[in-house]
């Protein structure tokens, strides 16, 4: 039970406090609703291009860094195809520090050329380490040019491609902070040794000023029913053949979501699931096996993925695969092994929120996603899955017709 205090400044910006005071530490989390989903398909690579810059320099703060680590403190951030998120801790004591840097650069960054560039080359330099010259390092690029068709998640976070980003101009970033970085378009978690009167004084003195935004209108085009099964074919020089089969799910609000992410965890959750127990132990035709959820906001994907040991082909791993599938659309799961992988969620989800930290960030997600007290409800969610509902989940959503499956070959 993660217990929280809201309120919302004038301006629009939602503010959620945890208070815990066994920790002398406090931590701020925003979240700024933006992801790789709102980038338009000609300029992508611009919400984890933008991450990059709220590091380089505010109207009245140059450096960052330099005087949160001076406070005590530390700070990262990450982007998705759903959120940008930006987040430090440091003592408590020192909490007004993290006001101060947060709240200018909300209300402007730098916007120099030389900020611009520098950040420019640095994501170039990660397109090329992470998904150009590393060992299977363009899968995803490829699943989901494969899976998407219409929909946004169609592009990776990092971009489509690496011209995009070498493209971009200095009214393009401009643009686009404009109209995602306001208050209105953002939530700030405050957590830790902290009081709801404090944070109320710190947000009024540095954050109540800022201009408010226009809100955010997002009409995505949704993704279409897929009808037939996809296949792609690749080779690349790799150490050992892979396989990925992916189908499209439900969103995190859809009241199926939580049977369909218990179901992955039955497939190919760790090394007692079923996948890895019969293809990796028992038949040994795959070194590892997994199975997941993308676990986006609007429908996402199931994904079951492996690497195949030598001898093995991509046709003979992907029968595997299905047979064991089958199984699961014949027979009803068992009270046992529903009841365990039903723990093994719990005590992860439990385990992931004892620091303050991932609590803030499960906040403000919950309040994005419309209901911060859905933090409170996930353990509710999963012990009410029944095996029927996996059962039905396994029947209409691992279907040849909903998969698109990717062979990724070691060249010969």
């Amino acid at each position: 039970m993660i217990n929280y205090e809201r309120f919302t400044l004038e301006n629009g910006l939602r503010v959620l406090v945890h208070r815990d005071d066994t920790t002398p530490m406090a931590c701020m989390n925003i979240l700024y609703d933006v992801g790789a989903r709102d980038e338009e398909p000609e300029k992508t690579g611009f919400a984890h291009l933008f991450e990059h810059l709220m590091f380089g320099g505010s109207v009245n703060i140059p450096n960052y860094d330099t005087p949160l680590q001076q406070a005590g403190g530390e700070n990262n951030a990450f982007t998705n195809n759903d959120i940008t998120n930006y987040y430090l801790t440091l003592p408590a004591a020192n909490l007004e520090t993290g006001f101060w840097l947060e709240s200018d650069r909300m209300l402007s960054l730098a916007f120099s050329e030389k900020s611009l560039e520098v950040q420019r080359n640095v994501v170039i330099e990660e397109f090329k380490q992470r998904y150009l010259n590393q060992p299977y390092g363009d899968e995803w690029l490829l699943l989901r040019e494969l899976a998407y068709t219409t929909h946004p998640y169609r592009w990776a976070t990092i971009g489509k491609e690496i011209a995009h980003i070498e493209q971009a101009q200095m009214s393009d970033v401009r643009a686009f902070f404009q109209r995602f970085y306001h208050p209105a378009n953002a939530i700030l978690v405050v957590a830790g040794n902290v009081t709801i009167e404090q944070v109320k004084v710190l947000c009024n003195k540095w954050f109540a000023p800022i201009p408010a935004g226009k809100t955010v209108m997002r009409n995505l085009p949704p993704e279409p029913v897929q009808k037939e099964s996809r296949l792609l074919r690749v080779k690349r020089k790799v150490p050992a053949d892979a396989i990925h089969k992916v189908y499209h799910m439900d969103g995190r609000l859809s009241q199926r979501y939580f049977s369909q992410d218990l179901l992955s965890d039955i497939l190919g959750r760790g090394t007692s699931s079923r996948l890895y127990r019969s293809l990796v132990k028992d038949q040994a035709l795959f070194s590892e096996v997994n199975a997941y959820v993308t676990g986006n906001i609007d429908p996402g994907l199931f994904v079951v993925s492996g690497r195949l040991r030598n001898g093995v082909s991509p046709e003979q791993a992907d029968a595997a695969i299905q047979a064991e599938i089958q199984h699961l659309q014949q027979h009803l799961i068992d009270s046992q092994e529903l009841e365990k992988v039903k723990n093994k969620a719990e005590s992860s989800h439990v385990f992931g929120e004892m620091a303050v930290l991932n609590k803030a960030m499960s906040l403000a997600f919950a309040e994005l996603l419309g209901d911060v007290n859905l933090v409170n409800l996930e353990l509710e969610k999963i012990r009410a899955v029944s095996a029927a509902d996996i059962y039905r989940e396994a029947n209409s959503l691992l279907t040849e017709n909903n998969c698109s499956t990717l062979y990724y070959c070691k060249e010969s």
